[in-house]
């Protein structure tokens, strides 16, 4: 399959081809008339699994790490395991994090829309953020 064939297989851009061939986590072979890469179907279940993985939120290293382990013959599924598990963890506490976020944006907005504008004076900026804490004082202490 050319680089075209492929991407279209695969449910990808011919861009998204290529760079997984640039990170070597695809080995087409070289047409020597022409010098076109050729990929296998191995190329194209290993492209395939590399656009499902990220899907998931593996990163690219990652990803290499699994497949370096199906090709030494070792299962990756124990790493993939942890790896998921811990992802899982981070995801949570950013989602957590952003629910403060909403609260704290919410909160600020609702002290803004009754405060005056201000011009910047040498001493202030924009008063909106400069005195948002004192507006709402219950907003420092989710800081």
């Amino acid at each position: 399959m050319k680089v075209k064939d492929m991407a279209r297989a695969a449910g990808v851009t011919p861009d998204t081809v290529r760079f997984y061939t640039r990170e070597k986590l695809l080995a087409p072979s070289r047409d020597p008339a022409n010098n076109y890469q050729h990929f296998s179907s191995d190329d194209l279940r290993r492209l395939r699994f590399a656009r499902k993985a990220r899907q998931l939120g593996f990163s690219l290293p990652e990803i290499r790490d699994i497949l370096n382990q199906a090709d030494d013959e070792h299962s990756p599924c124990p790493m993939v395991r942890g790896l998921f598990e811990q992802r899982l963890a981070e995801v949570e506490l950013q989602i957590n994090e952003l629910q403060q976020l909403h609260q704290r944006m919410e909160k600020a907005l609702d002290a803004w829309r009754d405060m005056p504008d201000g011009t910047p004076d040498g001493h202030t900026i924009c008063r909106l953020i400069e005195h948002w804490d004192q507006a709402e004082p219950n907003l420092t202490e989710e800081l």
